[in-house]
């Protein structure tokens, strides 16, 4: 019954993709059998689906021997689901006006040139300015006061990275980078909130990411949970011996002492329906001396009432990548009670990243890639008695 009702979802997807697609490739095959008459409909439909599909294509499981063509694909389908977003905005405006020309009696006939240019003049800034939000980083920095103590009278530095989708697009280029600004802030803690792989272990493994991520330095160790992504990628056994082998522990309902404080690291929320569920924040918190600080990480950003209550001062989560590509942002407003920045929960400071790296297009569109630099005041250090407001301190980097 499970099997059908997938079959039945999937097929429904990709008819709803198919009619999207036909829309978007009648609009461009209209505009280039006016650019280009006698042009092959055969050909272009043909190559059209093609492209539109290249996403999917390239999921499927390829021989070893032609696997760089299903990688090819997936980068290629991975720009057209950009475009694709971005002709769902722009193409029902562009026949709007089309149609209000036509009532107000205005000449039309050469719309479909100056549409046509306009349009691919505006997908053309769209990819350039999406590229750069995708690929230059900004650090957002946070102070944030914690009314417990560590045992010792320094703030603590604390360097977080969500979403970092490391795969056939987000390579090993951008990880450098990441390695390289967050090893800059000289953190005691490495907290890396899920999302680490983007589904598929393979192009980890094959390009050595872990060599990467091998790199990075703090005094109190570099700690892991697991997103959604790693459940789509079946190989969760796999990635947390490779993670453990590099120094790196992937916390899967469990709890560790770092730095006279607590790790708390929650399964993510898909095991609750592909595992048969995970430990609720109560029975993982059991135990714990509440009056050390308590940080905790949990991919997706949902239960910061329980995890207030259960006496957490810190909860860190990614996942929503605020939407990506505008006008996504407003949608996962409206599904998280934060689906980014910061919220104070009564005693609680919850953090949620629009994550470092991208899934499908690197494109993004009212979000950036970031990294997150916490600076703990807990009570008794040094700066706990200034005013210690949680701030964003933007640093562009190229």
């Amino acid at each position: 019954m499970k099997a059908l009702r997938y079959i039945v979802s999937g097929t429904v997807v990709l008819l709803i993709l198919g009619l999207i697609n036909y829309y978007i490739g009648w609009h461009l095959w209209t505009a280039l059998d006016h650019w280009l008459p006698g042009i092959s409909a055969g050909i272009y439909w043909t190559v059209f689906m093609i492209i539109a599909f290249a996403y999917v294509i390239g999921m499927l499981p390829w021989p070893q021997a032609i696997k760089p063509a299903g990688r090819l694909f997936k980068v290629i389908g991975s720009y057209y689901l950009a475009c694709m977003e971005f002709a769902l905005i722009i193409l029902p405006v562009t026949d709007l006006l089309y149609w209000l020309l036509g009532l107000a009696g205005v000449g039309r006939s050469a719309f479909v040139t100056e549409a046509g240019i306009t349009d691919l003049l505006l997908l053309a800034v769209f990819l350039l300015w999406g590229s750069r939000n995708a690929w230059s980083t900004v650090i957002r920095e946070h102070p944030l006061r914690i009314a417990k103590q560590t045992g010792s009278s320094k703030p603590v530095t604390v360097a977080v990275a969500s979403d970092l989708h490391l795969g056939n697009i987000v390579g090993n280029r951008h990880l450098r980078r990441m390695v390289a600004e967050i090893n800059a802030m000289q953190p005691e803690l490495i907290l890396l909130a899920g999302d680490v792989l983007d589904d598929s272990i393979e192009p980890f493994l094959r390009n050595g990411m872990s060599e990467q991520l091998k790199q990075l330095k703090a005094k109190h160790g570099v700690y892991a949970v697991l997103g959604n992504h790693e459940y789509y990628g079946g190989s969760i056994a796999e990635y947390s011996r490779v993670m453990e082998s590099i120094g790196i522990k992937v916390l899967q309902d469990e709890v560790v002492e770092a730095g006279g404080m607590y790790i708390v690291g929650r399964k993510d929320k898909t095991a609750e329906s592909l595992e048969g569920g995970r430990m609720s924040v109560a029975a993982l918190m059991e135990g714990l001396d509440l009056t050390r600080p308590v940080i905790m990480l949990d991919h997706q950003p949902t239960g910061f009432a329980a995890a207030a209550e259960a006496g957490v001062d810190v909860l860190l989560s990614g996942h929503t990548h605020r939407g990506q590509i505008a006008p996504n942002h407003f949608i996962t407003r409206r599904l998280f009670e934060l689906d980014w920045g910061y919220l104070l929960k009564e005693k609680l400071h919850v953090i949620v990243s629009s994550g470092y790296g991208t899934w499908g297009p690197p494109i993004r569109l009212a979000s950036r890639s970031e990294l997150i630099k916490l600076e703990l005041l807990p009570e008794g250090s040094k700066s706990y008695s200034e005013e210690a407001r949680p701030a964003h301190t933007v640093l562009a980097k190229a």
